[in-house]
């Protein structure tokens, strides 16, 4: 007699599951239960030629029942010792309580990248044969950490311990603070006085219309993607200094220029200045990416491009003072991530956060991230303001939401600030979210091996160190989906069999997630399906 296909569809479900059960070895097994069109497919082929049912089954990729994925990121500013270090001259031991403190609030708070300065005036918080150690490490420029220690390294391990994307910030131009104290015998100032211009205010600049300063800056930029197992080089606003930094006179590159037009050159000086910058912004995009495919470039510049784009948009021009044109950067595609300082409320009408944030998703033409970069003070004046924010995000850019918080200061003093985002918006963790442009293959299912007790299932992954992270996704009876996402120090889950509401656990996922965000085939499991088998 034949069977029906929903005969066959049972059989073929328990088959795959006894599979997925029995097998013992550390390889990956085949998923227990697909989802329903799919398993009709399945079977329907097995009846017709087993060959082309077992390519299918190996070959199918499997979304994960949920999308996790949101940028959270905090910067962390070094100069003047804003964050970090609290002040210079500390303890190798004090600096690493500190460091480990903050890293630890992030994940407890559900975020997942770090943006740390390690450039603030063409120093180094790190070692480096190109440029000082940084005065407001040590207190002294070109003082070695005693112990010695290499704080960029101690940041990146443990913030990949945590789950944390480590992301280093460089100042490309800035050569020397008005806090930086002294100016060290090995700082650029001093080294290369050529290459700087002192400001009205205080400040020591290099001068972008350079090419030896591009080749230097370009050198610090480089040495670390070599060296250091980074997620990302991120720039900020300062290009040419604002303005107001030199009195209002105009920045004092007249050699430069001069050398530019004696060469034969033909722009305009704001238009030389423009290139000179873009000039830099592409070769670093170009460079990292040849060096490490999986290094993120991103940059944070100024709020505004121009006033008036859009029409109700008021204030500083920064394609006019600084000489960035951060929409031409957007446009092309040069950053992976874009990250506009939009540190206005959502009510302000010359600046507002939701315009601006609209503005700048328009011309993301090529589809890189765009994750603004909030003020959290405004949460002072307006509670609610930055889980507001974040929300705005969300509905403005549904395909890779994110947000930059300035800066972790805000959200380590203010309870109030922080129960407002870990009871809100961030109530769970998440992914970083992927960039396909960085990398078009996907991580392998990572090797589980799943054990049951009485009270629970025991989730342990035996391919750690082939990941980033890791997710476990759940389901008990009469609910949706959960899931929690586990990092490198983490090789072992458990659930247990009831939850609060005695509904019983009846399906468990697993993934793996790369260094792009990229997520594996799910490899799921039914657990009814599992304990039948088992009786």
């Amino acid at each position: 007699m034949i069977k029906s296909l929903k005969y066959y569809k049972s059989l073929s479900l328990i088959l795959l599951a006894f599979f997925a059960y029995s097998c013992k070895s550390t390889k990956n097994v085949a998923v227990a239960e697909k989802q329903s069109e799919t398993t009709d497919t399945l079977v329907q082929k097995e009846m017709e030629s087993p060959e082309v049912s077992e390519e299918i089954t190996e070959n199918r990729f499997i979304e994960a029942p949920l999308d996790i994925a949101e940028f959270r990121a905090a910067w962390i500013a070094t100069v003047a010792n804003i964050n970090w270090p609290s002040k210079a001259g500390l303890s190798t031991e004090v600096q690493k309580k500190e460091a480990l403190e903050m890293l630890d609030f992030l994940e407890e708070n559900n975020f997942n990248a770090v943006i740390l300065q390690v450039r603030p005036q063409a120093d180094a918080l790190y070692q480096s044969e190109l440029e000082p150690w940084s005065y407001f490490l040590t207190g002294k420029s070109g003082k070695a950490p005693d112990p010695y220690y290499d704080p960029l390294e101690f940041w990146i391990e443990q913030a990949h311990l945590r789950g944390l994307e480590l992301h280093v910030w460089l100042n490309p131009y800035r050569a020397h603070h008005t806090t930086g104290k002294e100016i060290g015998e090995k700082s650029i100032v001093k080294t290369n006085p050529e290459l700087v211009m002192e400001l009205k205010n205080g400040m020591w600049w290099m001068d972008p219309g350079s090419e030896k300063v591009q080749e230097h800056s370009a050198a610090v930029v480089m040495d670390i993607v070599e060296r250091y197992d980074i997620d990302a080089v991120h720039f900020d606003d300062y290009f040419y200094p604002y303005a107001s930094y030199n009195g209002k006179s105009g920045f004092p590159d007249e050699v430069s220029f001069q050398k530019y037009q004696s060469s034969g050159g033909e722009l305009s000086r704001a238009d030389w200045r423009r290139k000179s910058v873009n000039d830099f912004i592409e070769r670093i995009a170009g460079e990292i990416k040849a060096e490490k495919s999986f290094v993120k470039f991103g940059i944070s510049p100024f709020g505004i491009w121009r006033p008036g784009f859009p029409a109700s948009i008021k204030g500083m021009d920064q394609y006019e003072e600084l000489y960035a044109d951060a929409k031409l950067w957007l446009n092309k595609g040069w950053i992976d991530y874009f990250t506009p300082q939009l540190y206005w409320p959502t009510a302000k009408v010359g600046q507002s956060f939701p315009v601006l944030l609209g503005w700048w998703e328009s011309e993301n033409v090529v589809g890189r991230h765009l994750w603004p970069g909030i003020n959290l003070a405004l949460d002072e004046e307006t509670p609610g303001e930055i889980a507001s924010q974040i929300m705005i995000s969300r509905g403005i850019l549904p395909d890779s939401p994110g947000v930059v918080h300035w800066n972790i200061g805000p959200l380590m003093k203010s309870e109030k600030l922080r129960n407002s985002l870990k009871n809100g918006p961030y109530q769970q963790n998440a992914l970083v979210p992927a960039s396909p442009w960085l990398s078009s293959e996907t991580p392998e299912i990572p090797q589980i091996q799943l054990a049951k007790t009485a009270s629970e299932y025991t989730i342990k992954n035996s391919s750690l160190e082939e990941h980033f992270r890791w997710v476990v996704y759940y389901q008990y009876e009469n609910s949706g989906w959960n899931y929690k996402i586990l990092n490198k120090d983490q090789d072992m889950h458990s659930l247990p069999i009831q939850n609060k509401d005695n509904n019983k656990l009846i399906k468990i996922g697993i993934t793996a997630v790369d260094r792009t965000g990229a997520q594996s085939s799910l490899q799921q499991y039914d657990l009814q399906i599992l304990d039948l088998i088992k009786s």
